[in-house]
């Protein structure tokens, strides 16, 4: 049975409409707080929210619901995704929620779990969870929203696992940080200004409505302009909830997921740290990716989209590295999920040990031309059941003869089909992803 309600990434939606309304918010409360008490004798739940303004109002109404059934709560108050999911792997807590719509605008919002490993739930438990929320809202549920209180011992404890994960200061390092106005507002300044570097900062104060508002790893051009003009040595940008990471070279240069994966890869093949010689990435990462890792004897794993497969696979392989293009980047021996502040001291720890920038720590990547169109559609329909698109992807395939890809998907979080066409010759890039996504419009577009 698929899952109606959780995507690739937890739940999400609209604020205030389903399924992040008040009912069904209050239901999921109380269902994980069921599904704590069967896992342990007194159970309590870490809950963590990025700025927006609908994260304090969910967040009482998860709380409320897991209370109504005996559940102790504690509130991280603003904190990132990745640091409830390390808090819960290291704190007393059955579970982590991160209320949170990443990268999505502020009148978005969502609802992430994570069981006390730190891993976000097996698709099986979020299907459970599922069922008993639509069990609960046709029985009818009463939201009953529970106050919180902020807990600041907890993204302190964060703080002082990030800082020990770095072996060098940062001293006299000009870092532009872009914070995106989200969960890493306050949390990357200080520890960036505590390991000595000179920051200069972008779009640190949250107001609940200006997350991801032409700030952030989605939209870096300030961060580059800022980084050209000050002579910095480079800049982070992160996305609302920061769990992802997007950097800008001395030079300006655009450095995404995939070049901190090959800067990543070498820095733990020359220590004796890839164990493997295995990077894991997913089907959106760049083919210019898997070439440069060929050259240094490693090999590229591909996952679908998501996280959350790429650690499964990671742990399968016992790969110690992986993430997407996009920013989700996972160091294994520290994390169990992307980590945006983790990966920006990663990053620059790897330049200032081998004594140069963020130009030369990725160098070698050679891009082949990639186009991304999303085409919004009023059904998600299997594409092999819609002749006309099918038949293109085909001749696509066709046409690059094993020399580029060719990857249709629809959103796990948005009503969005994306077309995802790569190759070597840019025109004919641009001309098949087009004819592709003509044909998603005629047969299925809003």
């Amino acid at each position: 049975m698929s899952r109606e309600l959780f995507g690739t990434d937890g739940i999400r939606g609209v604020a205030g409409e389903f399924p992040l309304d008040r009912e069904t918010v209050y239901a999921f409360g109380i269902a994980l707080g069921d599904q704590a008490l069967a896992a342990a004798e007194d159970p309590e739940i870490i809950i963590g929210a990025d700025t927006r303004e609908s994260g304090t109002w969910i967040a009482e109404l998860v709380a409320g619901g897991a209370q109504s059934r005996g559940v102790r709560t504690r509130y991280a108050g603003v904190i990132t995704t990745p640091g409830v999911a390390y808090l819960t792997r290291t704190g007393p807590f059955v579970a982590g929620v991160m209320i949170s719509a990443s990268h999505n605008p502020y009148h978005d919002n969502g609802i992430k779990v994570f069981s006390h490993s730190g891993f976000k739930l097996p698709d099986a438990e979020e299907l459970a969870i599922e069922q008993e929320i639509f069990r609960l809202r046709r029985e009818g549920v009463v939201p009953t929203p529970a106050p919180l209180h902020v807990d600041e011992s907890l993204d302190r404890a964060y703080l002082d696992f990030l800082r020990r994960t770095v072996p060098v200061r940062f001293d006299a390092m000009r870092i532009v940080i872009d914070c995106g106005n989200g969960a890493a507002y306050r949390l990357a300044p200080e520890l960036f200004r505590d390991l000595g570097a000179q920051v200069t900062l972008l779009c640190t104060e949250p107001n609940g409505r200006n997350i991801n508002l032409n700030c952030g790893a989605l939209h870096v051009e300030r961060l580059r302009q800022t980084v050209l003009a000050e002579g910095a040595d480079g800049g982070v940008a992160f996305d609302g909830d920061a769990d992802r990471a997007i950097f800008v070279a001395a030079s300006g240069k655009i450095v995404d997921g995939d070049a901190v994966l090959l800067a990543a890869a070498r820095a733990l093949k020359s220590t004796g740290m890839l164990s493997g010689a295995t990077v894991v990435a997913t089907v959106m990462s760049n083919l210019g990716l898997e070439k440069a890792l060929e050259r240094e004897n490693i090999r590229l794993t591909r996952t679908p989209v998501g996280d959350k497969y790429v650690l499964e696979e990671m742990v399968r392989l016992d790969a110690p590295l992986g993430g997407e293009q996009s920013g989700h980047v996972i160091f294994r021996q520290y994390a169990t999920t992307g980590d945006g502040i983790l990966t920006a001291l990663q990053v620059f720890a790897i330049a200032r040990g081998a004594g140069v920038g963020l130009d030369e720590i990725t160098s070698g990547l050679e891009i082949y031309p990639q186009r991304l169109v999303n085409v919004r559609v009023r059904q998600k329909k299997a594409l092999t059941e819609v002749p006309s698109v099918a038949q293109e992807i085909r001749r696509a395939e066709e046409e690059f003869a094993g020399c580029g890809r060719v990857l249709v998907r629809f959103s796990g979080t948005e009503p969005l089909a994306r077309v995802m066409v790569e190759g070597p010759n840019l025109q004919l890039v641009e001309t098949l992803t087009a004819r592709i996504a003509d044909a998603i419009r005629r047969e299925m577009g809003v």
